[in-house]
């Protein structure tokens, strides 16, 4: 081999072994620290981090979007291991509460709240803290350690310790608070009056979404203490759905997870005063939004089944079992209070009881009493309102003189408004195994729950 080739082959194999060795040096340099000392140095940034923040941090906790809502948490870390907290789980937790933190070491770096503060609140598995039926025993389902996963574009990303082990569990983020933040705090109980609706709105309310092109609409019920809506399709065929968890803003709401619409993801709900809509507002004509309506989305004909000549049929609103129905409207509790006021309290209204199509008495309206108080009755008359699609019940005369039953005259005169009811046969329960059906005034906030008897 010529002198010159010999040359080039140890240059090439020196610049190799020069390579080899950097690259060696490099994966050492990696892995130069044992697992205990990676934890303390992520233990030590995480308290960096906490501390670093002049207004703390804030995070909105959806435990459990799939039945849960969220719920907005500010923190102020202090390098003694005290924490300052706010939340807007109720009005009486929008002042800051003091109390201790940790940042512990197990299999990773993990921020605990160690004494109880707001926070505990979501893992209180108390009977009394049970947002639904479904979580008696569990509560909200919330957490008060978090695994620490890191920081991306100045967020703290964290994990329940609770759903550790699920791959789906949903990441927590820290965002850095202001001082607005805490200010504000408080407007967040004010939203939420406006997501339940105020008695002078109208009792329909849909969901819709727009991708530019097409709506679609959807109805639209929410549940107070689990902050969670619920949203089927009107769409004859269609069972698409937008169920979500509802976190209230100053000046809205975010959702999750967040609506998909036209390809785009809308999570920030913004309120409109005037109307009491709540509009997510994307691109190219995107938009979703929480609006009223003066009449139900779907008109039923269920009200047909109690016209004159079809059989009989009885409904009872039953006070001991129904008086917290969710169905019920403000407007008409408000005025079961306000007969219960004119009376003794051993003789509080037990029933609103309507009976169509008796074959001695026909159809009437009774409302029956505790305490031995005899019942009143008003009789009427039935017609329907085929356009509309309600039934009107019309006077026929009373069991009772005026004097004796002066106390029934508001909370009668909705139920027989001439512009009629609505009737929804309910597909859901309360309590017992009979059918619900609902009577909804057509021309105010009235809405009676009551059962199939």
């Amino acid at each position: 081999m010529k002198i010159k080739n010999i040359f080039k082959y140890l240059v090439v194999a020196s610049l190799i072994v020069q390579l080899t060795a950097c690259t060696s040096t490099e994966v050492e340099q990696k892995f130069d620290k044992t697992p205990t000392e990676r934890l303390n140095l992520q233990k030590s940034e995480l308290k960096d981090a906490l501390l670093a923040s002049p207004d703390g941090w804030k995070a909105v906790y959806f435990t459990d979007d799939t039945q849960l809502g969220g719920f907005t948490h500010l923190f102020k870390f202090t390098a003694d291991g005290k924490v300052e907290m706010a939340s807007d789980f109720d009005a009486t937790t929008t002042s800051r509460l003091t109390s201790e933190y940790d940042i512990q070491l197990g299999s990773t770096v993990s921020l605990v709240f160690t004494t109880k503060n707001r926070i505990h609140l979501l893992s209180d598995s108390s009977p009394l803290s049970n947002p639904t039926p479904a979580l008696l025993g569990k509560g909200y389902l919330g957490d008060f350690q978090f695994l620490y996963y890191g920081q991306e574009n100045g967020e703290l990303i964290f994990r329940p310790n609770r759903t550790a082990g699920d791959s789906n569990a949903k990441e927590i983020r820290f965002v850095k608070a202001t001082a607005q933040d805490w200010t504000d705090l408080p407007k967040n109980i004010t939203m939420m009056a406006n997501v339940i609706g105020a008695n002078t709105r109208p009792l329909f309310r849909l969901f819709e979404t727009n991708d530019g092109t097409t709506k679609h609409q959807f109805d639209f019920t929410f549940a107070t203490r689990s902050r969670f809506s619920t949203a089927n399709s009107i769409e004859t065929g269609s069972t698409a759905t937008n169920n979500m968890g509802i976190a209230y803003t100053p000046t809205g709401i975010i959702v999750s997870p967040a609506v998909e619409v036209g390809g785009q993801k809308l999570k920030d709900f913004v309120y409109n005063a005037t109307d009491g809509s709540f509009t997510a507002t994307g691109t190219n004509g995107v938009t979703a939004s929480i609006k009223y309506s003066t009449v139900p989305l779907v008109l039923t004909d269920d009200y047909k089944n109690l016209l004159a000549g079809k059989p009989q049929m009885v409904f009872g609103y039953i006070s001991a079992n129904l008086a917290t129905a969710p169905s019920n409207s403000a407007y008409f509790n408000n005025l079961i209070a306000k007969v219960n006021a004119t009376l003794p309290a051993t003789q509080q209204i037990a029933r609103v009881q309507i009976v169509f199509n008796n074959a001695v008495n026909g159809s009437y309206i009774q409302y029956q009493f505790n305490g031995g108080k005899a019942a009143i009755a008003h009789f009427v008359t039935t017609k329907e309102d085929a356009v509309n699609k309600t039934i009107i019940l019309t006077d026929d005369g009373w069991t009772h003189n005026l004097a004796t039953r002066a106390f029934l005259l508001e909370l009668d005169a909705e139920l027989t408004n001439p512009k009629g009811l609505y009737v929804k046969k309910e597909a859901f329960r309360i309590t017992f195994s009979n059918t619900i059906y609902t009577f909804t005034s057509a021309a105010s906030n009235f809405r009676m729950t009551s059962y199939q008897l």
